[in-house]
């Protein structure tokens, strides 16, 4: 009985977390060369005054790790990742609520799968904690904002 209600209350808390941000992952997409919205997302980044503090190949550590794991199926055409970070936005978010600290570094990818190497792909994971002050929340809207708007200028959306 007890173990029927653990894995109740467990089933309950996993919906409410679906229910309350069902896209946790923001992605927008058109076709294109990769290298061009590689290289769009990275001016974007630093047009902004960011400094891209990693970039990771995504798809280079999947191939090179595939076989060792034994899954060599090929994922993407390409898959890159920034890493990078805003002094005044983390400082903000970091300043309502300590525990935002999770929230930093920011990252978005750009990605083309192995299936669709023309559809490009530029997402970020959205900055969301459901049990945040309103100061938190609303920082962490702003950082959403302005990942959202990278991600937008890379592929040209307005």
């Amino acid at each position: 009985m007890l173990r029927t209600f653990v894995f109740a209350a467990m089933a309950t808390l996993a919906l409410s977390a679906a229910a309350a941000d069902p896209n946790p992952v923001v992605t927008y997409s058109k076709q294109a060369k990769f290298d061009d919205v590689r290289d769009d997302l990275k001016a974007a980044i630093e047009a902004k005054g960011l400094v891209i503090d990693y970039h990771s190949f995504v798809n280079r550590m999947l191939e090179r790790t595939g076989k060792d794991v034994g899954s060599p199926r090929k994922l993407y055409h390409d898959a890159q990742a920034f890493v990078f970070c805003s002094a005044t936005l983390s400082r903000r978010t970091m300043e309502a609520d300590p525990a935002n600290v999770a929230m930093c570094p920011y990252s978005i990818v750009v990605y083309a799968t192995a299936q669709a190497p023309d559809t490009i792909h530029v997402a970020y994971r959205r900055p969301w904690r459901p049990d945040g002050s309103d100061a938190s929340k609303a920082a962490l809207k702003e950082v959403e904002t302005l990942l959202d708007g990278i991600a937008r200028q890379a592929l040209g959306l307005k």
